[in-house]
């Protein structure tokens, strides 16, 4: 076999598990950029809130919780924050619960500007290389997001973006997530 014979198989090889491997991606993506899935188990990760406690996907095991993720440029995240406060955490935070906000790729004195501007009350943590965010969602997919996990620690509901249809649904399921 000559050597041009042998590149050209190569360079073939190359574009073929290339674009194998793209379209594996792709077709992991769904319409709202998740490259999760209800019923997954949520990704491992480990988060240090702004008060030092550190979270975890092993050490929530047991606990019902949603990580919310976020970022102070984002307008639609500052509109849902108000709402999570009070229809989530100021209601579930006295049962065996957790809502995390997961501030996407923002140095901590911001994150605690951010916290403190939007007045909630709910443990926040920085991801500031957006290495949580990216094993839940593609990049520049969007931040606004909701992930409900189970004692289990698999995903029960998604959300994407700020619909009072679908927060209603997220709050309904973490109510049959608790009883």
């Amino acid at each position: 076999m000559s050597i041009k014979s042998l590149c050209f198989l190569l360079c073939c090889s190359f574009v073929f598990a290339f674009g194998t491997a793209q379209e594996e991606y792709q077709n992991a993506l769904d319409d709202r950029g998740y490259i999760v899935q209800v019923g997954d188990r949520v990704p491992s990760f480990s988060l240090t809130d702004l008060n030092g406690t550190e979270h975890t996907d092993v050490t929530l095991l047991g606990t019902t919780y949603v990580l919310q993720f976020t970022a102070s440029w984002c307008g639609v995240c500052r509109k849902e924050m108000p709402h999570l406060e009070t229809a989530v955490w100021q209601r579930f935070k006295d049962d065996d619960f957790v809502l995390l906000g997961v501030d996407l790729d923002e140095p901590r004195e911001k994150v605690a500007d951010f916290a403190q501007l939007m007045e909630i009350t709910y443990p926040i943590a920085p991801d500031p290389d957006g290495q949580v965010f990216y094993s839940i969602a593609a990049p520049k997919s969007g931040v606004t997001r909701n992930v409900v996990v189970n004692q289990e620690g698999q995903i029960a509901f998604l959300t994407r973006l700020f619909e009072t249809e679908e927060f209603e649904a997220m709050v309904d399921v973490i109510e049959a997530l608790l009883d």
